[in-house]
């Protein structure tokens, strides 16, 4: 007779701290999210503001083409057209506002990593007007499909693309650029690349970059580049950082093919 009673309890203690570490781990990665959509809180102001401005805009010519003798109806249907088109674009902005803020445990889903990323860019285009700071994406044709949480993924590009124009916005007379591509991964699977002009890393800040509260913004926590590299190790990829010369700074992140993950 062995008795199991020790070996039974010490199995359940094992599993109850993974199940705290997980919990714990989806608190920090809930209160990045919240706390970057906070910094972007003009830029989602922006990106509401402006096709509602364009509805009442809109909705005036309507009236006023049918309020014409005889009424302009074609006129006048085409403004009500624009008038639908803005409201299903605001329903989408608060909808991508309402999921990046929503706090869910994992999900698989398939993901076209460049629509997640056009996404990104749509919310994130007011921080980056106003910091003028030129943004151009060269998305990869043919890719394939990432299954994973959708949600996490895009805090990942919004944290990159955030850090990209907090950097940019320090240098003056020189152009401020974020370049973001997508191509196909070795040896399957995507690669992402985000490449910035601006004053770019040190040796020692290359090696520390991902440390959990390793920080160079005054009041900043330190938590996004880890948040963001657990998130892309927990999708099956990697995430790492080179410095781009002559200037600037470029973080690069890959994701298996779904096919790669199910397997």
């Amino acid at each position: 007779m062995v008795d199991l009673t020790e070996r039974k309890r010490a199995e359940e203690e094992i599993r109850e701290s993974e199940r705290r570490y997980s919990e714990v781990q989806m608190e920090l990665v809930h209160a990045n999210r919240v706390a970057t959509m906070g910094h972007l809180s003009a830029s989602i102001a922006h990106e509401v503001n402006q096709p509602i401005g364009a509805t009442l805009n809109n909705a005036s010519a309507a009236l006023h083409w049918l309020s014409k003798e005889p009424a302009d109806l074609d006129k006048a249907r085409d403004a009500l057209n624009r008038i639908f088109a803005n409201g299903n674009r605001v329903s989408e902005v608060v909808g991508r506002i309402r999921a990046l803020f929503k706090k869910a445990p994992l999900r698989k889903e398939d993901v076209d990593i460049n629509e997640a990323i056009l996404e990104v860019i749509a919310l994130t285009r007011g921080e980056v007007v106003k910091n003028g700071i030129s943004v151009q994406s060269h998305l990869g044709d043919g890719l394939p499909l990432i299954q994973g949480d959708r949600v996490q993924l895009q805090q990942v590009i919004m944290n990159l693309i955030i850090n990209a124009v907090e950097a940019l916005s320090a240098i003056s007379g020189d152009p401020r650029e974020l370049v973001i591509t997508t191509g196909k991964g070795e040896p399957d699977g995507v690669l992402v690349v985000l490449r910035d002009s601006g004053p770019g890393l040190s040796s020692l800040g290359l090696e520390r970059i991902f440390d959990a509260f390793n920080t160079t913004k005054p009041g900043g926590l330190g938590m996004g580049l880890s948040i963001c590299r657990t998130i892309i190790e927990a999708h099956g990829g990697r995430l790492w950082a080179t410095a781009t010369q002559p200037r600037g700074a470029t973080f690069q992140f890959t994701l298996p093919a779904r096919s790669n993950q199910a397997s």
